[in-house]
């Protein structure tokens, strides 16, 4: 390791990235191990400091995940325990934890009562907090001290000896203002980093291990969707083994209006790549053919991408690997990689992929968030029209017509998609949501249009803001751009008649509908 350590245990959390996300916002590296790494691994790691996440579980579950007892005593770094990180040390350590009444979910109030408490130095004495669990530590261990309230229930302990601490809250989500400087606090005060690891350190190490990993013979395929992960995918790999790269566009027949010829000029004339497009739009309109349930959509998409490069890469000759835009937060909704997480649903290039492929995967952002893949892809020169563009999910239009898929359907949400963006643009707040998109609803409602009764189709409106994917807010958009958006659609867009908007946040909800 050339950088600077701190190691997250991951117990489960869908939150668990977002605590990597806050220490690499202060320019430390992290990594996710799952809880079962042993303590012999973590000390050959040498972490300046250890981070036990959230989870799902009760401490006293039969099949709670828990670490090996000698970690506490043979770990030489400061630990600090977040939500069941916190349960988990405080009964490992011989304090008392019970489950609550009921599930404490969402905000509450934390009061300091200790003014040297170090994860609360340079805070004010009372601040808003996020909380989600059902059990509470009601006895400290011996030998801490309780140096943060809740409505009375111990929220922060600390034993500043042995440099153990724990959080009851979430400091690592956007609902916990000040997490940022609680973290902050614990990878610098605490642990002593210095900060060492940026978007260039990254993008040099990541090169060298593209190298590795492919050697000095062979090709390398890369898909690409058009959008901002696959192209930083495929450019570092451009820098790493440059031409022995083709990258394959593939027309599912999914995408966006105009999207695949478009999509094309802008990688062949500005990014200068191998670039190869491939028209399959039958084939997965062939395998969507009847199919309703959203998980059997995801995984025969993935399959049929699968089938696409695995052809194309018999065309092309001696090629062994495949590059893929993976993201994190495709990983920890798709599969429990990391422990006991559980899954949300898959994407097509995660839960969807097949169990056995000719192609080994090359997935160098598979541990990064959208907003650091867009400050690696400005150090690496890709234009800001491709960066800036909403995410789109690789099934496309796929997951979000609700039901049966048919061309019929596709080209309607494409024209009502055009619309959509053609408004944000004209109104100046495409820049200002992360994600707007139409959904096409399975079901008709009674109009009238001029003199006539109509019975047609429904359009769901969706725009959200976020910082990483993970947790997301319904955007406030202006009155009159929703008027305008909604008008034009229900005049220009046959078949249709109706236009809502979704103000459902993340959670409860996901942000695509499928």
């Amino acid at each position: 390791m050339q950088h600077e350590l701190i190691l997250i245990l991951d117990f489960g959390s869908q939150y668990t990235q977002l605590i990597a996300r806050r220490v690499r916002e202060q320019g430390v590296y992290c990594e996710i191990a799952p809880f079962t790494v042993s303590t012999e691994n973590i000390l050959e790691k040498n972490p300046k400091g250890v981070i036990l996440s959230g989870g799902p579980n009760s401490v006293y579950e039969s099949d709670a995940p828990r670490i090996e007892p000698e970690f506490y005593e043979k770990i030489n770094a400061p630990v600090l325990g977040i939500c069941y990180g916190m349960q988990l040390l405080a009964k490992d350590l011989n304090g008392n934890v019970q489950p609550s009444a009921k599930r404490e979910y969402g905000h509450a109030k934390l009061n300091i009562i200790n003014d040297k408490a170090k994860l609360f130095q340079h805070l004010p004495k009372e601040f808003d907090v996020w909380m989600s669990h059902g059990d509470h530590v009601v006895s400290a261990p011996q030998g801490f001290e309780i140096v943060g309230l809740s409505d009375g229930a111990i929220t922060a302990i600390e034993n500043a000896e042995r440099q153990i601490f724990g959080l009851q809250f979430h400091p690592e989500v956007a609902h916990t203002p000040l997490g940022k400087e609680i973290i902050k606090n614990f990878v610098f005060n605490i642990c002593g980093c210095r900060g060492d690891w940026t978007s260039t350190s990254f993008i040099k190490e990541e090169i060298e291990k593209i190298r590795r990993t492919v050697g000095e013979t062979g090709n390398v395929i890369c898909g690409l969707s058009g959008g901002v992960d696959s192209t930083v995918a495929a450019v570092l790999v451009h820098e790493a083994i440059g031409n022995r790269q083709t990258c394959i566009f593939v027309n599912n027949g999914l995408l966006r209006a105009d999207e695949f010829e478009t999509t094309l000029e802008l990688y062949k004339q500005n990014l200068h790549l191998n670039v190869r497009g491939v028209d399959a739009s039958k084939d997965f309109y062939a395998v969507l053919k009847n199919v309703t349930e959203p998980e059997t959509k995801r995984k025969n998409i993935g399959r049929k991408f699968i089938e696409v490069f695995e052809a194309e890469a018999t065309r092309i000759g001696d090629v062994k690997y495949l590059v893929q835009g993976t993201l994190y937060p495709d990983v920890i909704e798709s599969v429990s990689l990391r422990g006991a997480s559980v899954t949300i649903k898959s994407h097509h290039n995660v839960g969807g992929l097949p169990e056995k492929m000719n192609l080994k995967l090359i997935e160098p952002l598979r541990e990064l968030f959208k907003d650091e893949v867009r400050l690696i892809g400005r150090d690496l020169g890709i234009p800001n029209e491709i960066l800036q563009r909403h995410p789109f999910p690789g099934p496309g239009m796929a997951v979000r017509i609700l039901g049966v898929i048919t061309e019929e359907k596709v080209k309607l949400l494409q024209s009502v998609n055009k619309i959509f963006d053609e408004e944000m643009k004209a109104f100046d707040v495409y820049d200002k949501v992360w994600q707007a998109f139409p959904v096409l609803l399975p079901i008709d409602t009674v109009g009238v249009m001029g003199d006539f009764r109509t019975y047609e189709k429904v359009v769901a409106l969706r725009a959200i803001t976020s910082t990483d994917g993970m947790t997301a807010d319904w955007a406030r958009l202006p009155f009159d751009f929703l008027q305008k958006v909604s008008s034009r659609i229900t005049a220009e867009v046959r078949g249709v008649n109706r236009v809502v908007y979704d103000i459902t946040s993340k959670p409860p909800g996901t942000i695509e509908w499928e």
